[in-house]
């Protein structure tokens, strides 16, 4: 079968959820034994959003081979349960740093390079290498940003050239639009999504199916109206309400028939799609028969998309657990020895987050110390892992000067330092230690009990590790290091004898945990902190009625 292309735009207004959309069909496609990529085309000029704020662009994700990429990628891969590459994202940056380059190496023999047609062409080639490799039926392509905007323009002009090229019957476009309630009026508006679908028209694509989001169920008169002014059938206006859940999206649009629109269209033979585990997922996750708190620790907490994947990582592990996660929100910055009992009272478990730089480390400290001491749970990811070996440096060891070089290039005790190879980079983009590396466990640890294996592999994103010459003391005062990268000897994970459950790793688990396969670690922490929460009396019952209710915050 001819690889088949799904284009999905968006129009009216950002942030409707076309990566959820995306994530949704794939999996509706991927049940019915179809083959499924999907792929994100991000118009911003950076080469990646590795230098990016948080507060910019929220989480970072790394895949396996190491790219720095679009937090849309984490929702791919956590619906499919198949792992991205650097192919699966695609920005205005790297395309027009790769035409620049061909330029400058002659490639184009002089020719005057211009948006189309070598931009565009760029652009098509890095969708067509993906279908063209012989490992999708499908690739789901999803255009960032809003329809109309000046930086999507060649995106739009590549994918219309790209239905000509491949033809027609191998491609179908997908058009996402608001359909708003006023409820002064106590109607629904049809003309936000006319004018959306009218700017696309007008830069040759016609939509083949609308999904509309909207705060209430659209009627038939609704859908024929959309459908008659946006030159649709009526079965190709699609509903999309608001869901409780992400993971309750594909169920709603199966009901809606989304897929079954799909099939028919691009005339895709296939069985009918295998709900059954998702349904019991999406179950575990809306009706938990108890609820715990746990902290999450950071300085982005204001900012919750940069923590995605840990948010989702404990949604994937209260299922697990069949328990209701409820994240408190905790700022590093705000947090102090004076506000600490009152900032994690109630809670049953510490997770201290990943970042860069010196700001809130005090307070990641102070949460760290409050965790260990009254044998709290504790999971600290990268930085999370550093400042606990920092703080139990300092407070066990007695290394009061004991600090990570990143922050205090004086200190006495540099228990963390800049790695070797980093110590001569100037560029910030896409030069610090990244992707799939292995780690070694050892038997009698916790983290090797979570996982069952001696040898595992997770994804990194750090320039800083822990410095081994003070690994031994350290150990002889009870904190040991319970996996190590094989070939390097890098620490991987840490681990506290005089704890419950108290771990650091160096590498990101979020960013493997999917609906299929949630993260060992995770899992176990949670585990930890329900226990935690019943010996306490901390653990909330859910009534029956609670449950139908319950949803992760």
């Amino acid at each position: 079968m001819e690889p088949k292309y799904i284009f999905v735009t968006g129009g009216v207004t950002s942030s409707l959820g076309k990566g959820i959309i995306c994530s949704s069909l794939g999996l509706l496609l991927a049940t019915r034994g179809l083959r499924v990529t999907i792929q994100k085309l991000d118009p911003y000029i950076n080469v990646d959003p590795g230098t990016m704020n948080p507060y910019e662009h929220g989480e970072v994700y790394v895949t396996d081979d190491g790219a720095e990429t679009d937090l849309d990628l984490g929702h791919y891969e956590r619906f499919l349960g198949k792992p991205t590459s650097q192919d699966n994202n695609v920005t205005t940056g790297r395309i027009y740093y790769d035409v620049i380059t061909k330029e400058r190496q002659g490639v184009y023999l002089g020719q005057t390079v211009q948006v189309i047609p070598h931009i565009t062409d760029e652009i098509k080639s890095r969708v067509k290498a993906i279908g063209e490799s012989g490992r999708y039926d499908i690739v789901i392509v999803e255009i960032g940003g809003t329809v109309g905007d000046i930086e999507g323009l060649p995106y739009i002009e590549a994918m219309r050239q790209l239905r000509y090229d491949v033809g027609r019957n191998n491609t179908l476009s997908i058009h996402l639009t608001l359909v708003p309630y006023l409820k002064a009026a106590g109607e629904l508006k049809t003309k936000p999504t006319q004018h959306s679908v009218k700017t696309i028209y007008e830069l040759g694509m016609q939509p083949d199916i609308l999904v509309c989001r909207a705060e209430v169920p659209l009627d038939y008169s609704i859908r024929r109206k959309i459908a008659q002014f946006c030159n649709v059938e009526i079965e190709d206006v699609v509903a999309s309400l608001d869901a409780r859940s992400i993971y309750e999206v594909p169920l709603l649009m199966r009901e809606e028939g989304l897929d079954q629109r799909v099939i028919k269209k691009l005339q895709i033979p296939s069985a009918e799609p295998d709900l059954d585990n998702w349904i019991q997922f999406v179950q575990a996750v809306s009706n938990p028969e108890y609820r715990i708190r746990v902290a999450l620790v950071g300085k982005y907490v204001d900012h919750q998309d940069a923590y995605m994947s840990i948010v989702e990582s404990f949604r994937h592990a209260g299922a697990v657990n069949n328990c209701e996660v409820e994240i408190v929100w905790v700022s590093s910055d705000l947090l102090n020895e004076d506000n600490v009992e009152e900032k994690l009272e109630g809670v049953s478990g510490v997770l201290v987050a990943p970042g860069f730089g010196g700001r809130g480390i005090d307070g990641k400290l102070v949460a760290i110390t409050h965790a260990r001491v009254n044998k709290l749970p504790f999971l600290g990811i990268c930085l999370g892992m550093q400042c606990a070996v920092i703080e139990f440096a300092r407070n066990v060891c007695g290394w009061e000067d004991a600090d990570s070089t990143e922050f205090n290039t004086d200190t006495a005790y540099p228990i963390v330092d800049l790695m070797l190879e980093q110590k001569n980079i100037n560029d910030k983009g896409g030069t610090m230690r990244l992707g799939a590396y292995d780690c070694a466990l050892e038997d009698n640890s916790h983290a090797g009990l979570a996982y069952g294996l001696r040898l595992i592999s997770e994804r990194h994103r750090h320039r800083y590790e822990l410095n081994n010459r003070y690994l031994d003391e350290l150990a002889a005062h009870g904190l040991r290091v319970t996996g190590r990268n094989p070939e390097r000897d890098l620490v991987e994970i840490v681990e506290a004898d005089d704890h419950p459950w108290f771990v650091g790793v160096q590498f990101h688990p979020e960013l493997k945990s999917t609906v299929e396969k949630p993260h060992p670690l995770f899992v176990k922490f949670v585990e930890a902190s329900k226990r935690h929460a019943s010996e306490s009396r901390q653990m909330e019952h859910l009534s029956a009625e609670n449950q139908k209710k319950s949803c992760l915050k």
